[in-house]
């Protein structure tokens, strides 16, 4: 079958690879034996559990021929066994192969930047906005990740108009990656008196965490403003002027603006700025790409726009659906309490399935 010759290939490719690699030359070699080991590094896993795929295809195969020898009724019935056990594992062996075959996201194993906008609604957006922040951040804590707000603007009751936050821990990027997009909620705000149901909505975007040396950033590239930073209703928060705002390519179609705030030092809250810019810098040049090659995303940010939604939050009837995949989750407040496991795994399982259709991968 054609995914067994894919692995026979990158097994023989491992096996090729050790052998080059204890030639003389390519000892006496260091840029091409770092090339070679880096090469055989990101197809160990693959060449490693094929390995073991095949030992179990051949006590699968011992087995069978046991109990076709004529066995007694004692041993038959544990050879039965041992024959139903080996099918199991050779089938969960043959779905762990066929993920392992999928091109990695190479953003997977980064930390995230994720950024909460309020979209339509007024006061009951920015509400929600503070509600999905808070959703993510329990979630983090959960998986014993950190988090750090890199920048906020609060209303007068409590809500956000942005939040701009990373999280640093193994998996954070792959497993928020799909929240990307448009988030939309249906409930009685607290401030409606009469019982009415409102829709309002709030975006976000889930950025790979970019180290300095990846995006390059010149001087003349963005303008750097600084002022004193504001609280809630715009009163003055700190004596001196630590705000900071960056502006990319300003003027032009390009122009990008990032805004740090919360921190006390104005060389840290420009360090945050330039992060999230080179972030957004990276993200976008990686959707660029994707057009050209026609290909899509799960998770798509958004403009805020009721229509574009990705997910709603229905809390009449407990129910959160994410529209991508078609599926609802019930227990809408354990939800925003942090609990997105089930979230998260349905939606990986559907990517992973998406992906292995456009791979060929059957």
């Amino acid at each position: 079958m054609a995914i067994f010759d894919k692995l026979a290939s990158v097994a023989a490719r491992y096996d090729e690879l050790t052998n080059l690699m204890a030639q003389p030359d390519i000892i006496n070699n260091l840029e091409l034996l770092q090339n070679y080991a880096r090469e055989q590094r990101e197809i160990e896993d693959v060449a490693a559990a094929f390995r073991e795929y095949r030992h179990i295809l051949e006590q699968v195969e011992e087995t069978q021929a046991m109990l076709s020898d004529g066995l007694d009724a004692d041993m038959r019935g544990l050879a039965q066994e041992e024959l139903e056990e080996l099918r199991t594992q050779r089938t969960a062996l043959e779905e762990s192969l066929k993920l392992l075959l999928l091109p990695r996201d190479r953003n997977d194993a980064r930390d995230v930047v994720i950024e909460v906008r309020q979209g339509e609604g007024g006061d009951e957006a920015a509400l929600f906005a503070a509600d999905l922040f808070r959703m993510y951040y329990r979630y983090a804590e959960t998986q014993g990740w950190k988090v750090e707000v890199i920048s906020s603007s609060e209303n007068e009751i409590g809500g956000y108009k942005e939040v701009i936050f990373e999280v640093r821990g193994e998996g954070a990027y792959s497993q928020l990656k799909y929240e990307g997009g448009v988030h939309r909620v249906q409930r009685v705000p607290e401030t409606e008196a009469r019982g009415r149901i409102h829709t309002s909505t709030a975006t976000v975007a889930v950025l790979p965490k970019i180290e300095a040396t990846e995006v390059e950033l010149r001087d003349d590239d963005y303008r750097l403003d600084v002022f004193r930073a504001q609280g809630h209703g715009g009163q003055g928060v700190n004596t001196t002027d630590s705000a900071v705002r960056i502006v990319y390519r300003p003027g032009t179609p390009e122009e990008i603006v990032v805004t740090c705030q919360d921190g006390r030092s104005q060389l840290k809250n420009k360090e945050q700025a330039l992060s999230v810019l080179r972030s957004r810098l990276y993200a976008r040049e990686q959707q660029r790409r994707q057009r050209e090659l026609g290909e899509t995303r799960l998770a798509q940010v958004g403009t805020g726009e009721r229509a574009e939604k990705i997910r709603t939050y229905n809390f009449a009837q407990d129910r959160v659906t994410d529209h991508r995949i078609g599926q609802n989750f019930s227990n809408l407040p354990g939800l925003l309490a942090g609990d997105m496991r089930r979230m998260v795994d349905a939606l990986t399982m559907y990517d992973n399935a998406e992906r292995m259709k456009a791979a060929g991968i059957n």
